[in-house]
């Protein structure tokens, strides 16, 4: 059976207009587990609902085994899906049909020159059969606009970390 999944109320129009950030989903993942001395994220990723229960290993470029995910590989298919539904959104909302959208989301981590520490830089191909350059850039930019990993490559995210002992 193909049942379509009712499109989400989103919008792109500027219909909160709030004091302060009003979250609209909450999700919650625990990494425990696997070897840290290596300074790379190893072991059990699970969200609280558990829709996401995986088990996280280097990649075998960084001298692990590469026999599951790694947080690069989380990022990029975050960082694509979420691109990929604000893209559709603001296709619909131009009359276009995004059915025929992909994303090819590369993520490379490297040594940051600033610091010696690390750093990601994210390169983001959108392939849009049938849609001329001209037509997808404008909506490429929007997208970019609303997307909240884009804000997130651009502007940072607020984050708050807590030791609880």
């Amino acid at each position: 059976m193909n049942e379509q999944i009712p499109l989400p109320g989103l919008s792109t129009g500027k219909d909160y207009a709030g004091a302060s950030f009003s979250p609209i989903y909450t999700t919650t993942v625990t990494l425990s587990g696997g070897a840290a001395g290596h300074g790379r994220a190893s072991g059990r990723a699970r969200s609280a609902d558990g829709a996401l229960d995986i088990s996280l290993r280097m990649p075998a470029e960084l001298g692990g085994d590469g026999s599951g995910t790694n947080p690069e590989q989380l990022f990029a298919a975050g960082f694509a899906a979420c691109y990929h539904g604000a893209l559709s959104l603001v296709a619909r909302q131009a009359a276009l049909d995004p059915t025929g959208i992909s994303l090819e989301t590369t993520v490379a981590f490297g040594r940051d020159p600033s610091d010696g520490g690390y750093l990601l830089h994210v390169d983001l191909v959108v392939k849009w059969p049938g849609v001329s350059p001209d037509v997808a850039n404008p909506l490429l930019e929007e997208a970019d606009a609303l997307c909240p990993y884009a804000k997130m490559a651009w502007q940072g995210t607020p984050t708050t970390i807590t030791f609880a002992p």
